[in-house]
This record gives structure tokens, C-alpha cells and sequence, in this order.
């Protein structure tokens, strides 16, 4: 099992700058936005598709610094109404599903997307409940669009030897395990998850519980880092689902944090060693957005937390039992 790192944090600096910063902290492996949300500050997307000698110099680049790449990364909404939206992060999708493929990376990482809750709305819709009974209707539309949508791109991610690794994001079709595994039956096995904690805690999804099935499915195809604290004494109030924004700290019913901040270490602990019990051995990308540090701390802190939590070593021999 390896220690990554999203790149996003450090997008002000150089790749090089932050593959010095990163190997020094002990990073084993990168994940590197490419399009959508993450942007691509320290690779372009189109200008590395199909150019040998670009995709040469970066690979050169990084076995300067013995790192690997866990991931492409472009998050974004290839199933918004609005068409110039989809078409946009559609091309992003396809081209770093190429581009991954060119670089013999096995992972792009993405959401699922989210449509609107009829042909004619204008505004992607995120359906929490199946009433009144028009909610959902329009459900029922979005799994529609999603599946006809994501049966193209499966077969086009397999055709190229690459797994989509789909978070599960609040305000995305796809939010939880079993969405996740509804959305693989109707596809393909390269459709799996971006396994990321902190948005399932909120949620009140138990972690290990959540790993379990989605491993029984062989259906974890990346994992981040990330840790939420939860802050009853906010949430006693109002209740968990909060629109306050999270630079308002103190009033949030919980907040992003770095690994070891929001859930303790032997929890932490709890989580690696029930990855490997499903067979999953890849990268911990550390995902930072913790806004009570810096990118830099929070990174560091998070590397610190992990580096006492993941196994080194495959797994041994029950030679006790023998």
C-alpha cells in the first residue's frame, strides 16, 4: 500500500517544486488533476495527448523523484442539462481516459455526474427523497440518462485498459455504495469507486462497513485520504445537512480535516487493514481541504497519521494455524 497525494493543494507551485516537497515528506505517488474541478496546473491534458516526446519528459520527470501516478483526476459534471457543460466535461473524460491509457496509468477519477430532474429543467437536481412522488420520477429519469451515459464511456474505458474511479459525492447521482453498485451492474466492471471517506462520514455511513461491500464486489478502484469532523454541538441545531459556507468555520455542522483530525489514528488503522481484507493494496491519495491549516501542514500531518497506519509488506503466512 502507498502514500499519495492529490496535487491540487500545491497547484502554486511548480510539478517540480512539488514532486521536491512531496518526496521529501515521504509520497510515494501522485494523483494529478487534468480538467473539471481539479484543473490541471501541473499537467496539460492537451498538450501530453498523443505526443511521445511530452509524455516522454514527464515521465522522466517523475522517475527523478521514484514517483508513480495513481490517477488522473478531472471532476466534473458530464450529465449537467446544459449541453456546452456536458460536452466539455465529457471531452475532459474521454481524453483522460486516452491520455491515461498513453501513460500506462489505470485510473481516471471523476464523479458520476448529475442530471436534471426532467428533459426540460435547466438545473442539475440532487434527489434525497421519493416524495412527493414527482422526487421521484425525476430519480427515476436520472438513472436513465446516467446509465445510457456511462455504458458508452464504460465500454470506451475499457477499450483503452483503464477503471473510472467514481466518487461518492453529495450532490452527485452516485453519493453512497449502493448507487455505486447499481451504476457497475448496468456498465461494466472498469465503473468502481474512488473510495473517499469524508463523504460518507456525514452521512452516517460506517467506513469499514462500506469498504466491505464494495469490496465484496471487487469494486474499489482508488481510494482518498480525507478526513470530517463532525460538531454536534452545530449539528444538535440544525441538523447535519448545512448550506453555510465552509470558510465559516465555527458554525458548520462539520468540516473537511486532515487525516487524523476528524477520526483518530487507530481508526485510521481500521481502515487500511480492512482495505487489504478486500484485497485492496493501491494508493492512499491524500485528498487536502482542510481550511483550519495549510496545504503544506495539513499534507504533512496527514503523511504522519499514515505512514504509522499502512502495511509495507504483503500479507504473510497464517503459519501459526498450519
Amino acid at each position: 500500500m502507498h502514500i499519495g497525494v492529490l496535487t491540487v493543494p500545491l497547484a502554486d507551485e511548480s510539478l517540480i517544486d512539488s514532486l521536491v516537497h512531496l518526496d521529501d515528506l515521504g509520497v510515494d505517488a501522485i494523483e494529478l488533476g487534468c480538467g473539471g474541478y481539479p484543473g490541471q496546473d501541473h499537467i496539460d491534458r492537451q498538450i501530453l495527448l498523443n505526443d511521445p516526446d511530452a509524455q516522454a519528459e514527464l515521465h522522466s520527470t517523475l522517475e527523478e523523484y521514484d514517483m508513480t501516478v495513481s490517477a488522473l483526476a478531472t471532476h466534473n459534471n458530464p450529465l449537467h442539462p446544459d449541453d456546452d457543460s456536458a460536452e466539455r466535461a465529457d471531452k475532459e473524460l474521454h481524453e483522460a481516459i486516452q491520455l491515461a491509457d498513453q501513460l500506462n496509468i489505470d485510473t481516471v477519477t471523476c464523479f458520476s455526474g448529475l442530471p436534471a430532474g426532467g428533459p426540460d429543467d435547466e438545473i442539475p437536481n440532487w434527489i434525497t427523497a421519493p416524495w412527493p412522488t414527482e422526487h421521484a420520477d425525476a430519480h427515476k429519469y436520472q438513472w436513465n440518462v446516467a446509465i445510457d451515459y456511462w455504458a458508452d464511456l464504460a465500454a470506451h474505458a475499457a477499450d483503452h485498459g483503464v477503471n473510472i474511479a467514481i466518487e461518492m459525492h453529495p450532490n452527485m447521482l452516485v453519493y453512497e455504495p449502493r448507487g455505486m453498485l447499481k451504476l457497475r451492474d448496468q456498465t461494466n466492471d472498469h465503473i468502481g469507486a474512488n473510495f473517499d471517506p469524508s463523504h460518507l462520514y456525514w452521512q452516517g455511513i460506517d467506513i469499514t462497513t462500506a469498504i466491505r461491500l464494495l469490496g465484496e464486489h471487487d469494486a474499489i478502484h482508488h481510494v482518498h485520504a480525507k478526513d470530517t469532523k463532525i460538531y454536534d454541538t452545530n449539528v444538535n441545531e440544525k441538523g447535519i445537512l448545512d448550506t453555510t459556507p465552509y470558510s465559516d468555520e465555527q458554525t458548520r455542522s462539520w468540516l473537511f480535516r486532515s487525516v487524523g483530525y476528524g477520526h483518530d489514528e487507530s481508526h485510521w488503522k481500521d481502515i487500511v487493514s480492512t482495505l487489504r481484507m478486500v484485497g485492496y493494496d493501491g494508493t492512499l491519495s491524500i485528498e487536502h481541504e482542510d481550511s483550519l491549516t495549510s496545504s503544506r501542514e495539513g499534507l504533512q500531518k496527514s503523511v504522519d497519521v499514515l505512514s504509522r497506519a499502512i502495511f509495507e509488506t504483503t500479507s504473510g503466512d497464517v503459519y501459526w494455524a498450519e
